[in-house]
């Protein structure tokens, strides 16, 4: 037998520092951006081919048959001009050969370019990322209160977005800064997701000419020329099912398609409500809707990145009152990821969502099932990944925190089974004997913070030491590491030309547009 101290090593073996090491490491906050998620698990595809088929063939009888409501001149004038059938003055149909022809121009992936080139993030196939929440009319803020947010709650949002390893965009208008005039917003909203962080991040799309504002204040950020050929911030477009795109999007869409950025095509399905209350139909037809955005993209610019998109919910029958985290919308993104891989594109699903009114089991629960459904089905762009509540309606500061860390542990998940050190750690087994513990081996200790997910945000202690800690709740915890991230942020600086041209760009632009108050959001 072996010999052994009473820490496991094997004499000779220099011990690493052992516990003391192991929780200077545990309170060491890492704000390094994780690269891309690169999947490694398989995809759970419920779906057999005929049926992958069957959705196919039900989804271009539709566009064929039924058609689609273009409610934009310009978007008619396009659709006439590649050979498209309109009646009625405003309904497309579309031949399931001209749609299958105009989406093969799609590229299957590319790069977001951030300008910071190292957060630089190959995007589609089997590489995906994590984007925040957007279009909250509320936070729940700093002391857990709800209430309407301003410029600088949104800036807050960005900093974290920006120190938070798995989120890997400051998104835009995370939460709509209500002390600012609507049609101002979208240049401050702009300006704050460029200046506070240097991750990739999304434009507005609350009109063509919001849309135009957003890609000239990015030509500005990284020259006309470069975003000619690199993508360097997203639109999302939403669809009015069933069935109808209107001109605010589709205005927004061409400024994005010209510029040769990527938009999400996103249909917006109430399940039951404004898609036939049954799964594979409802799919069906979110799938025509997806389809004919998606071709329109490629009539405005053929080759310019775009995303199959939607926003799923299923409305509760006996409130009317859309639901989250519901096994019927998990079925949906499954098949969703499969008609997307059908037509080799990348695509989008919505992440943590929930219907709580606080930062409560229930939101939990829904936000974990809705996260586990995008990961294994193949979502490319995990878009609401952190903060979302209420349906939406508010974004809590300390759900944003814990959305984020589950991002991390999802992300470590789909990463796969690692075997690099697999020789290395039997031979513990051998050194250590029945009997022994691990703790203190040198395997252990030179991998210990890698080897097993270790969260900050959840408390594993026993209940004495938790009452010794002082008892706190995760709401709690959260906001405590809120407070300590946002004390801690240092501003990735613009550079001073560039700064000061985005400055002089927006006090143009608002002297110019009139001052409106309309609210215009996104899902």
């Amino acid at each position: 037998m072996s010999e052994r101290s009473a820490s496991g090593m094997m004499p000779g073996r220099k011990r690493r520092g052992g516990r003391a090491a192991l929780k200077k490491s545990r309170s060491k906050r890492s704000t390094n951006m994780l690269p891309a998620l690169k999947r490694k698990l398989p995809l759970v595809e419920p779906m057999n081919e005929e049926q992958v088929l069957k959705i196919d063939d039900a989804s271009m009888a539709i566009l064929e048959e039924v058609g689609v409501v273009f409610r934009d001149n310009q978007a008619i004038a396009d659709w006439k001009s590649v050979g498209a059938d309109v009646r009625d003055g405003d309904r497309v149909h579309l031949d399931r050969g001209l749609v299958r022809e105009l989406i093969k121009s799609i590229p299957n992936s590319f790069t977001f370019h951030a300008r910071n080139p190292d957060n630089n993030l190959p995007f589609g196939n089997d590489h995906a990322i994590f984007v925040p929440m957007t279009g909250a009319p509320y936070l729940r803020d700093l002391d857990d209160k709800r209430r309407g947010p301003t410029l600088d709650d949104l800036a807050n949002f960005h900093k974290l977005s920006h120190m938070l390893p798995a989120i890997h965009s400051s998104a835009h208008h995370i939460v709509e800064p209500m002390d600012h005039v609507i049609s101002h917003r979208h240049l401050r909203i702009t300006y704050s997701s460029m200046k506070h962080s240097d991750k990739t991040f999304m434009g507005m799309t609350t009109s063509g000419k919001n849309a135009e504002d957003v890609l000239d204040m990015c030509a500005i950020l990284f020259g006309e020329a470069y975003l000619e050929d690199h993508a360097v911030v997203t639109g999302n477009c939403n669809g009015n099912s069933p069935l109808v795109w209107d001109e605010t999007m589709l205005s927004a869409m061409r400024a994005f398609n010209k510029r040769n950025q990527p938009v999400l095509c996103s249909p917006f399905v109430l399940g039951g409500a404004n898609t036939p209350a049954s799964t594979a139909p409802a799919v069906a037809q979110l799938n025509a809707e997806a389809l004919s955005a998606l071709a329109y993209t490629q009539v405005v610019r053929k080759g310019c990145p775009a995303i199959y998109g939607h926003y799923l919910s299923t409305v509760s029958m006996a409130s009317g009152a859309p639901m989250a985290g519901t096994p019927e919308i998990s079925l949906m993104n499954f098949m969703i990821g499969q008609m997307a891989r059908h037509y080799d594109v990348p695509w989008r699903t919505s992440n943590t969502l929930g219907g709580a009114k606080t930062f409560d089991a229930q939101a939990g629960y829904e936000s974990a099932s809705t996260m586990m459904a995008g990961l294994l089905a193949g979502a490319n762009y995990l878009w609401h990944s952190a903060g979302w509540n209420e349906a939406g309606m508010h974004c809590s500061m300390a759900k944003f925190i814990v959305d984020a860390e589950q991002c991390a542990m999802g992300y470590r998940m789909a990463e796969g089974i690692r075997w690099d050190d697999f020789d290395e750690a039997l031979s513990a087994v051998r050194d250590i004997g029945p009997g022994g513990h691990y703790l203190g081996h040198e395997h252990t200790l030179a991998n210990f913070q890698d080897a097993f997910f270790m969260p900050r945000m959840f408390d594993n202690n026993s209940i004495e030491q938790w009452v010794a800690d002082g008892s706190q709740e995760i709401t709690e915890r959260a906001l405590t590491e809120a407070r300590a991230l946002l004390k801690a942020y240092e501003e990735p600086k613009l550079d001073s030309a560039i700064d000061e041209a985005l400055r002089d760009y927006i006090d143009r632009r608002e002297r110019e547009i009139p001052a409106v108050e309309a609210l215009n959001t996104e899902h």
